[in-house]
């Protein structure tokens, strides 16, 4: 049974209520199509679905993290140390380039297809990852299974704003962003058991009973309403340009400062051609008659607000998942694995946090709950530079807590919030667009956050008459780290500051209400 969808504009974006009569667009959008009638099974039929989208997430996010502690046994038998860190980046590259154009192919053939297609093309990239005979060979493979990646990542949260009206998203969006944490965190300790007690190839073999169950539940369960035949136009150039484009700003921004300085001429070099490359793609997007990013993405308050947002909130990120550890281990003198519980104690309150949103934005709003959020989390990445030194194990642990009560009150408000103001035929592109943007930051923040703690550390040997980076001592970890908070909470406040300058105080909340039964 289909739905009919009723629109109207929610105040606060609150979610209760009656449906009225369509309201205005919002201010400097184009006129909205007619969206697709939602994608909601009843209840009992949900959870087959539900249960594959949480597999598919965890396929995604455990094998960003998995090849992190099987790196020893992967050089000694294939050799190649000197481009390992590609098994990573490639990865990165081929998940957060693609979802683009993965977003607009869902608005243009649906969920279900593209779904499919980039569950089997990550299932056959596991497969060959598996099978790799040498380093250039596992990385390419590695390639293919981003590849897939990025379909899964971005429909899987396309799709649970389909199967959800708005009152009931935070459920699921919870749900998402647990599996997502846990599953990031579970990675290297379930890569080094593999290794140490199997072989590095089951870390990819495992993948594919897990994700073939996924994929057979999708293929069963999953039923679209129909579609209107109508002649398809894809915009493969646009999609090409923007592969091309973000292929290179990545890889300078993964690369530049490990393989080469900042100021070589591979970093100039690529940060030129990403330049002109952008150049290129939007004039190839506003000529389009379907472009891959359409130019409302950027025209419409709302969603612009939410991308430079969590791009923020990527930049941010890459503090305490990037450096934590480490401090950790230096400063600390913690070992791998408790270093690894430090960090993931913000996984603990972030699915909480995120799960407890609905209530205060249901009556305060998408946007003051997001800047309410963002508030506490800025004071608590503040807090870390007052900590004592060295310290003890639960002072930086309850940090990570409460940060990610703050980043959960953020984070799900915004998604959810931004997916309810498109129709059915926009949620795609919407979704990838945001999801999209946190990637880049995050990359960016590595990047740039790695440059901060550098010029720190570099700093301290100086004043300490030390030329061996080996010789580093616990306090120059634990100054480079405190920089790099504190450059959180920087990024946390441009994100406040967007959402209070850009966003509109409340979202244009498009509600339907006649579900089936």
């Amino acid at each position: 049974m289909l739905l009919h969808t009723c629109i109207r504009r929610c105040p606060g974006g609150n979610v209760s209520g009656t449906a009225g009569r369509a309201d205005r667009a919002e201010d400097g959008a184009t006129p909205r199509p007619p969206g697709r009638p939602d994608l909601a099974a009843a209840p009992r039929g949900r959870g087959p679905v539900v249960a594959a989208l949480m597999m598919g997430m965890a396929l995604v996010a455990l094998d960003g993290t998995i090849v992190a502690t099987a790196v020893p046994q992967i050089v000694g038998d294939l050799g190649g140390l000197s481009v390992f860190s590609w098994l990573f980046s490639g990865y990165l590259l081929a998940v957060t380039v693609t979802l683009p154009v993965y977003g607009k192919l869902c608005d243009t053939f649906g969920r279900k297809p593209v779904l499919i297609a980039g569950t089997v093309l990550f299932l056959i990239g596991s497969l060959l990852c598996a099978a790799a005979w040498s380093m250039p060979s596992l990385i390419a493979f590695r390639i293919v299974q981003g590849l897939g990646g990025g379909a899964l990542q971005g429909t899987v949260q396309t799709l649970a704003a389909d199967l959800y009206p708005l009152k009931e998203r935070p459920r699921i969006q919870a749900r998402l962003s647990t599996v997502w944490a846990t599953s990031s965190v579970a990675g290297p300790a379930l890569g080094g058991l593999l290794a140490g007690y199997a072989d590095w190839r089951w870390i990819f073999l495992v993948n594919l009973p897990v994700g073939g169950l996924a994929l057979w539940l999708i293929v069963r369960h999953l039923v679209e309403p129909a579609r209107a035949r109508t002649k398809v136009r894809v915009d493969w150039p646009g999609a090409l340009a923007i592969f091309t484009t973000g292929t290179l700003l990545l890889t300078a921004l993964v690369q530049g400062g490990v393989a080469w300085p900042w100021l070589s001429a591979p970093s100039l070099a690529l940060f030129g051609g990403a330049a002109v490359l952008m150049a290129v793609t939007v004039l190839i997007e506003r000529r389009a008659a379907e472009p891959i990013i359409p130019g409302w993405v950027w025209r419409r308050r709302t969603i612009a607000a939410v991308n430079l947002s969590l791009g923020a909130l990527g930049l941010l990120m890459a503090a305490p998942t990037v450096f934590l550890p480490t401090y950790a281990q230096s400063v600390l003198g913690l070992g791998p694995i408790a270093a690894g519980f430090v960090l993931s104690a913000m996984t603990l309150s972030w699915p909480i946090s995120a799960a407890f949103s609905n209530r205060v934005y249901s009556r305060v709003g998408f946007r003051l709950t997001a800047v309410t959020g963002m508030t506490l989390a800025v004071l608590v990445l503040l807090a870390f530079p007052l900590l004592p030194y060295p310290g003890e194990p639960w002072q930086p642990a309850l940090i990570m807590l409460l940060l990610g009560a703050g980043l959960g009150l953020f984070q799900l408000p915004l998604i959810v919030g931004v997916q309810s103001t498109v129709p059915w035929s926009e949620r795609g592109t919407t979704t990838a667009s945001v999801l999209f943007c946190r990637q880049v930051g995050q990359s960016l923040g590595a990047a740039l956050f790695g440059a901060i703690a550098n010029a720190v550390l570099a700093t301290r040997l100086t004043e300490g008459g030390l030329d061996d980076p080996g010789t580093l001592t616990p306090t120059a970890v634990d100054a480079a780290v405190e920089y790099v908070y504190v450059g959180a909470a920087a990024a946390g406040a441009l994100a406040i500051v967007v959402l209070l300058t850009l966003a509109p105080r409340r979202f244009p909340v498009l509600t339907d209400d006649d579900r089936p039964a």
